[in-house]
């Protein structure tokens, strides 16, 4: 069985990178409508941290999927690097460069389906539903270590098995020979060579042993011992939920729940919303 999902899973590899590359365009493409933000952007940017981790509520069909999987609204996870005037890690610099940013412009590192790994303006999530997941008291030596991590895999292309992955969830499933079936969530899935987006992330915390969601067991002596989770197994809702991150929230209202009372509130539910509700 291991030796059919193996030759299934080569397949993909061996399909033209045009092929791929549409594949991957298709699976980007936003089909849900563009909501209204709930969240303060300009705050958000004055007060991010290094480290901090960017949840995104995605709206492309690749989105829908994780939702439906995950059994959550978030869907992509980038990290948040400093401003661009900060960086010095050459293929950093070299980026910014390229990309014509101004020193005061806050950068994200994500993987991205067809893209890899790079850098990208923090504010191209400007219309998107976000939240931040703050690693709580990360050491500053630490904290520069998980930046530099993940700033070496700046180029690394993304784990394009996953494009075949991904294509499978648009079949019906018991149509599917069983080696054909998803291993999109299964440990040891994958290449070390290559990323997507939450498994960087894990990967980069996890070179300095700060915990997402380690798994604990207690031995004989009721001593409790921590395992680090399989990073191809977290997912960006891990980061919500984990104990060890600190949810920040920049309501649009502002932070005064007090004044809740000056909220302009209607009666009646646009139709609209409605419609994308259901």
């Amino acid at each position: 069985m291991s030796t059919q999902r193996d030759d299934s899973m080569a397949t993909i590899g061996s399909l033209p990178a045009r092929l791929v590359q549409t594949a991957a365009d298709w699976l980007s493409q936003d089909v849900t409508p563009r909501g209204v933000p709930r969240t303060d952007f300009e705050r958000l940017c004055e007060q991010i941290q290094p480290v901090d981790v960017i949840l995104v509520e995605g709206r492309s069909r690749v989105a829908g999927i994780i939702q439906s999987v995950t059994l959550s609204a978030w869907t992509h996870a980038a990290l948040y690097i400093g401003r661009a005037g900060d960086m010095v890690h050459p293929e950093a610099v070299a980026a910014i460069k390229t990309a014509g940013w101004a020193p005061d412009t806050p950068l994200i590192l994500e993987a991205q389906l067809g893209e890899g790994v790079h850098l990208s303006a923090l504010d191209r999530y400007r219309q998107e539903h976000l939240r931040l997941c703050r690693p709580h008291e990360i050491a500053a030596g630490d904290r520069d270590r998980v930046l530099a991590y993940a700033l070496d895999r700046l180029g690394m292309a993304y784990d394009t098995r996953q494009i075949l992955d991904l294509l499978r969830f648009f079949f019906p499933y018991g149509l599917l020979p069983r080696h054909w079936r998803s291993s999109l969530f299964e440990a040891g899935h994958g290449e070390p060579t290559r990323a997507i987006c939450s498994t960087l992330l894990a990967n980069a915390f996890a070179s300095v042993r700060y915990p997402i969601l380690p798994v604990m067991h207690r031995g004989a002596d009721g001593q409790a011992m921590f395992y680090r989770s399989n990073a191809r197994l977290i997912t960006p809702r891990d980061f919500d939920h984990s104990p060890y991150f600190d949810v920040i929230k920049y309501p649009f209202f502002g932070d005064d729940i007090a004044r809740y009372r000056d909220m302009s509130w209607g009666d009646t539910r646009p139709r609209a919303a409605e419609r994308r509700r259901r």
